[in-house]
This record gives structure tokens, sequence and C-alpha cells, in this order.
């Protein structure tokens, strides 16, 4: 499995069978230009242009846009339902976590999770997560401090943090030296992640990948 980084929540998984893409963004909403690929499965979070822009995706993806479960090409997809801010969606809406399995690999996508606290039965289902995509830059949604939080619940393999400052971007976020600086973990940079199975840490590892 590949996985590589586009900014923001934007990211690519390539496995065996399929290319999936998640929260494409526009360059209206961010001021970051996104890549455009070819994707089998297109999974977008929320409806916020800067996690929506499916036209970045070519192709004719199957298009998963809130809860549900899929089973395409040996990857199984469940979307579950959370909310975009701490007042059960009344300021930012709804949110969808996405659970990804391949290659006998769980990833989860916490998409702008705004919630600081899961629900039982979604924390329940996303423990088993081997890969955490998961945002660091508050203000819309979780902050350091809560997605360490989260982090320690779950304890997944590998940590992915996303949605955070980068250099030109619109949105306001917390830079990702905020989040490295609350962890204690000494990133590992790469341009993209390769992975198995038997290739994964004993030991929590936190991976910064560089924005393609």
């Amino acid at each position: 499995m590949i996985i590589q980084w586009f900014g923001h929540s934007f990211f690519r998984l390539d496995t065996k069978n399929k290319v999936i893409a998640i929260d494409p963004y526009s360059e209206a909403a961010t001021g970051l230009k996104p890549s455009r690929f070819k994707a089998d499965v297109l999974l977008v979070t929320h409806q916020h242009e800067d996690h929506n822009n499916k036209s970045v995706v070519m192709g004719d993806p199957f298009i998963l846009e809130g809860p549900g479960e899929i089973e395409t090409g040996g990857i199984c997809i469940e979307g579950l339902l959370t909310f975009h801010d701490k007042k059960r969606g009344q300021e930012r809406g709804e949110n969808t976590i996405y659970l990804l399995e391949s290659e006998d690999i769980t990833i989860c996508h916490l998409g702008d999770l705004g919630e600081p606290k899961l629900k039982e039965e979604i924390l329940e289902k996303v423990s088993n997560t081997d890969i955490l995509l998961v945002p660091v830059g508050g203000n819309y949604t979780i902050d350091s401090e809560e997605a360490i939080s989260f982090i320690n619940q779950i304890e997944p393999k590998i940590i992915i943090p996303m949605h955070y400052a980068l250099p030109n971007l619109k949105i306001k976020l917390d830079p990702l030296d905020k989040f490295i600086k609350s962890i204690s973990k000494k990133p590992e940079v790469m341009d993209k992640l390769v992975i198995r199975k038997n290739n994964l840490p004993e030991e929590t590892k936190l991976i910064v990948l560089n924005k393609q």
C-alpha cells in the first residue's frame, strides 16, 4: 500500500487493486492548487469546499459522501457519522470518519472531526486502526491536545498528521510544530509511505508526509 498526502486533508491511497482519493480541496477555498489524478473511489468527509472538490479526481470513481459501507476490489470502507464541532453539528454540521481495510491494514481518516470525545460504539470501531490520519490544526477541528487524546485511546501503529498550517493556506490553523512538541515523538519525514502488514511498527510511529 502507498499513502501520499496532497495537503490539508487530501490523500491518495494506492492498494493492489484500487486507487482511493479522500477529501480533495478547491484552490478558491484554500489558496493551494490541488493535484489531479485518476481514482476508483472518492471519499468526502463533509460538504465544505476545502474537502469536497470532486472535480479534481479524474475517471469515474465511486463516490461515498457520508455514512455507509462499500466493498470493492478487496477493500472494505465504512463511513461513521460524527460532528464537525462541539455542539452536535449546530455550528459546522456533520463529519464522516472513514475506516478502510485493505491488504490486512486498517486506515482511519478522521476528516474534520470536531468532537472532543467519540461515542463508545464509534471508538470501538476505530480501536483496531493501524494507520491514523488525524487533524491537528485546531480552530475548525480538534487541536493538538485533543488529537493526542484520541491517539492514546486508539493506539494506532502509525500516526500521520493532517489539516494544519501550510504556506499560502488561506485557512487559519495551528502549525505542525505545535503538535510535534505536544506529542513528544520524533517524526520520520517522507514523500510517501509504502507499507505492508508485516512491516507495521510495534510501537507507535509518527510519520510526517511532505505535501505532493
